[in-house]
């Protein structure tokens, strides 16, 4: 059931900061199930770049115990994971200095695809950028990965997209975000566009509300002094929410394309709303027990950084007036759960006699973490008695619809970097799009903080703030459930 796997050209892709978390966890394992499955051809290369003095032995090492911890090794043979490990090098480089260039230089070759991954700190990112060009190890057909956050504000991220394209053309630039490689998330897409049974209804006539959630059981860890300047706007409401915000409100692009569809979701940033303080709840987990609380993690005791948002959001067109928007994301919340719900309005008159329930058709987009698609309808409950009736979902769970097949469906690191190999934007962001998006941030980070407004604590394995509740109550409605 899933489909066929289709080689990319043969590449070479270097990985800036390839000794790093990300590169262990998700880059390279995702490379490694790539080139099990045939997509990756023989021909390609991979090359590890970070300060670490190792060779590439030990490079080769390292990333054969991330693919046994990672990459579903079980599923292979030691003589695939030999193969791969011989297609990898590894340069010990200095981002800001000359160090390691010259030896990275004579290792690109002519007539492949040569692509860039900057799994590094933003502040580097003009340092590797000119370095490349300096030493001819870029070209005009050469491409770069660039990893969040892209900029903390507005001008930060002007001041990034200056950088970059100072030595490559937008063209060239994929601003990663991982939201958007997932199943579920195109999906959407087909979902929408695919089917003549949404898209007549996707609109104000007819959709009453919708709510995007992303909840985490996890704190911030060992991220706490990056995440207090950052807070859960910053770091989730910006990009990864603003952009599943844009494929929900989106016009249907003329075609699949990437500019074609990156302009409409462009539109939707720039028509959506201020929005009014009273419509933003912001909250901090509490200490429980022996679990510390926000402020213990970020080791700041003063600190008003938020670890849960919540909002409601209006898009000024005329599909979308007058349909509220409800974000909400946290961290140390009752379940890890990712979903979508367009939540359609009631029935004008209802002919059943003595039922006066409230019944809502609800279409729900769940991306972590068992990805599939439901569909809240309502029908008469089995057996005598009249006609009761109840709500019962039409469930599309990939892991049950696709069987054993399920295991082999692509992971978002796996397919965007395979786009890129391909040179296909679709699912990256563009330069105007994170300015649009932080255009419309900033205004209201810079009113809370002008404001000194306090998040409200809210326990560890709750939904979030009280708070956040009578945001939906106000408006005669509720949060769905946060279900793992």
């Amino acid at each position: 059931m899933v489909s066929r796997v289709i080689p990319v050209e043969p590449f070479d892709l270097v990985i800036f900061g390839g000794t790093g978390d990300l590169a262990r966890r998700k880059i390279l394992p995702g490379l490694f199930r790539r080139y099990l499955s045939g997509q990756m051809t023989p021909e390609s290369r991979i090359i590890g770049a970070a300060r670490s003095e190792m060779d590439a032995e030990g490079f080769r090492q390292m990333v054969a115990d991330a693919i046994q911890e990672f990459g579903g090794a079980e599923k292979s043979e030691k003589k695939a994971i030999a193969e791969f490990l011989a297609r990898l090098d590894y340069v010990a480089i200095d981002a800001k200095g000359e160090g390691g260039w010259a030896q990275l230089a004579g290792l690109m070759r002519d007539g492949v695809v040569r692509a860039f991954y900057f799994s590094v700190a933003p502040s580097l990112f003009g340092d590797l950028a000119e370095r490349l060009h300096l030493h001819r190890i870029a070209n005009s057909e050469s491409r770069i990965v660039v990893e969040k956050p892209f900029g903390r504000d507005l001008e930060s991220a002007k001041a990034l997209n200056a950088v970059l394209a100072t030595h490559f053309d937008e063209t060239q630039i994929y601003r990663i975000d991982h939201y958007l490689g997932k199943e579920t998330v195109q999906n959407l897409m087909a979902v929408r566009f695919g089917n003549v049974l949404f898209e007549p209804l996707w609109n104000n006539h007819y959709v009453d509300h919708i709510q995007i959630t992303v909840a985490e059981t996890v704190g911030v860890g060992g991220r706490g002094a990056y995440y207090d300047k950052s807070g859960a706007m910053r770091d989730m409401v910006q990009n990864h929410l603003m952009q599943l915000l844009c494929l929900i409100a989106m016009e249907p692009p003329s075609k699949f394309e990437a500019d074609e569809v990156r302009n409409e979701k462009l539109k939707v940033i720039r028509a959506l709303q201020n929005v009014d303080h009273h419509h933003i709840v912001r909250g901090q987990y509490d200490a429980d027990g022996s679990s510390p609380s926000y402020r213990d993690d970020a080791e700041n005791p003063r600190s008003f950084t938020e670890s849960f948002i919540a909002m409601r959001c209006h898009i000024n067109n005329w599909r979308w007036a007058g349909v509220p928007f409800y974000l909400r994301t946290g961290k140390k919340m009752k379940a890890r759960s990712s979903e979508i719900a367009v939540v359609f309005k009631d029935l004008g008159h209802s002919i059943f006699e003595g039922d006066e329930a409230r019944h809502r058709n609800i279409l729900a987009i769940r991306l972590q973490p068992n990805e599939g698609i439901d569909l809240q309808v309502t029908i008469k409950e089995p057996g005598p008695g009249g006609m009761r009736l109840i709500d019962v979902p039409l469930d599309m769970t990939f892991s049950e619809a696709l069987g054993d097949d399920a295991e082999d469906v692509t992971d978002a690191y796996e397919r965007l970097i395979m786009d890129v190999i391909r040179g296909n934007q679709t699912l990256f962001m563009r330069g105007d799009e994170v300015e649009a998006a932080w255009a419309w941030t900033d205004p209201l980070i810079n009113d809370w903080e002008r404001r000194n407004d306090v998040p409200k604590l809210y326990d560890q394995g709750s939904a979030g703030p009280d708070d956040a509740l009578m945001l939906m109550h106000r408006d005669g409605r509720r949060w769905r459930d946060i279900k793992g």
